[in-house]
C-alpha cells in the first residue's frame, strides 16, 4: 500500500487535473509520520533518477531537518548525490526561518549540502515562499513537471495563518508543472477544522496509527508494559484513497521501525482471515 502510494505520486496527475496530494499525519501516540514521509521521499528520488516518474525534478521544503541531513539520507539510501544538481533542490526553511542568524548560517551546513539548497530567511511570508518554491522547481527543468515535499506543515502553521497555508498548499498543488506533492502533519498539535482542511485538499490521506491503541491512557503495570513497547517500534498505517470517480479506498498495513528504516506490512481483513480459515486443506498424492 505504501507502494501504491509513491507510485501515484510517481505518475502524477492528467493534462488538466490537479496534482495527486499526500497528507501524512502522526501524533505522540505514533510518532512514526516521519519515517514514512522519508521513505516516500527517497522511492520518488528513485522513480525521478530511474527516469520513471511524471516529474523531473524534486524541491524539499525543510522546515524541521536541515539540507545536510536529507543529503546524508540519501546518500544512506544509495541515491547518487553526485547528479543531484539536475533534480534535486532544498529549500532551507530550518536553518534561519526569521532571518536571525544572516553570516552566520554557512556554517551550519555542510559544503555537499550547500551546493543543493538555498535560503528562506521570513517563513512568514508565504507568498516569498510559494515564489521560491516555483522558481527552484523550474530551474533546469524547463517545461518538465517536477514534485514537492514539505516536511512539516506543523512548522509552517507557527508562523502563518491556517487560511494562508491552506491557500499556498492548494495554489501549489494546482500550479500547471506541479507534478505531485506531499507534506508532513503532527496533527495532535492542530484543531480538528486544520487537519480537515488538510484532507480535504489531499487525494490520499495516510494515517500512522499506535499498534496498541488500549495502552495508551493506562497505569504502566506488567499487562500493558509489552504493548506500550511494541508501539515505540510498530505502529498502524492507514491510507484513504479518493478516486477520479468519487469513490474513496481504505488500506490499512502494520509498520515497523528499525534503524535500517521502515519495514510495511499488508494487514488481512476479517473477510480474508475468515476466507483463509474456511479453505479446505487439501492433500495432493501423485501416483507414478
Amino acid at each position: 500500500m505504501a507502494d501504491t502510494i509513491c507510485r501515484t505520486l510517481r505518475d502524477g496527475g492528467l493534462e488538466g487535473e490537479h496534482a495527486p496530494a499526500l497528507t501524512i499525519k502522526d501524533s505522540k501516540a505514533s510518532p512514526f509520520g516521519f519515517d514514512v514521509f522519508n521513505y516516500v521521499l527517497t522511492q520518488l528520488s528513485n522513480y525521478i533518477l530511474a527516469g520513471k516518474s511524471q516529474s523531473r525534478g524534486l524541491v524539499v521544503v525543510a522546515y524541521s531537518r536541515s539540507p545536510s541531513f536529507y543529503v546524508d539520507l540519501l546518500k544512506r539510501r544509495g541515491i547518487d548525490i553526485a547528479s543531484s544538481h539536475d533534480w534535486i533542490h532544498i529549500l532551507d526553511c530550518y536553518t534561519d526561518p526569521l532571518g536571525w542568524k544572516n553570516w552566520l548560517i554557512d556554517k551550519d551546513i555542510s559544503q555537499e549540502a550547500s551546493s543543493l539548497s538555498s535560503f528562506c530567511q521570513d517563513v512568514r511570508n508565504l507568498d516569498k515562499l510559494y515564489s521560491l518554491i516555483i522558481e527552484q522547481g523550474l530551474i533546469g527543468q524547463g517545461k518538465d513537471r517536477f514534485s514537492i515535499a514539505i516536511d512539516s506543515v506543523s512548522e509552517m502553521v507557527r508562523h502563518a495563518s491556517i487560511s494562508s497555508v491552506a491557500g499556498i498548499l492548494s495554489n501549489l498543488r494546482s500550479h500547471d508543472q506541479v507534478s505531485s506533492i506531499f507534506w508532513l502533519l503532527h496533527s495532535d498539535l492542530h484543531e480538528i477544522k486544520f487537519t480537515s482542511v488538510l484532507e480535504y485538499l489531499s487525494s490520499m490521506v495516510a494515517s500512522v496509527e499506535p499498534f496498541n491503541q488500549a495502552a495508551f491512557g493506562q497505569r504502566v503495570d506488567l499487562e500493558n508494559l509489552s504493548m506500550l513497547e511494541q508501539n515505540f517500534r510498530k505502529g498502524k498505517f492507514h491510507v484513504r484513497f479518493k478516486r477520479r470517480n468519487g469513490r474513496v479506498r481504505v488500506m490499512c498495513e502494520e509498520i515497523l521501525v528499525e534503524l535500517a528504516g521502515i519495514k510495511f506490512t499488508p494487514v488481512l481483513s476479517e473477510d480474508e482471515i475468515i476466507n483463509q480459515r474456511l479453505l479446505p486443506k487439501v492433500s495432493i498424492i501423485v501416483l507414478s
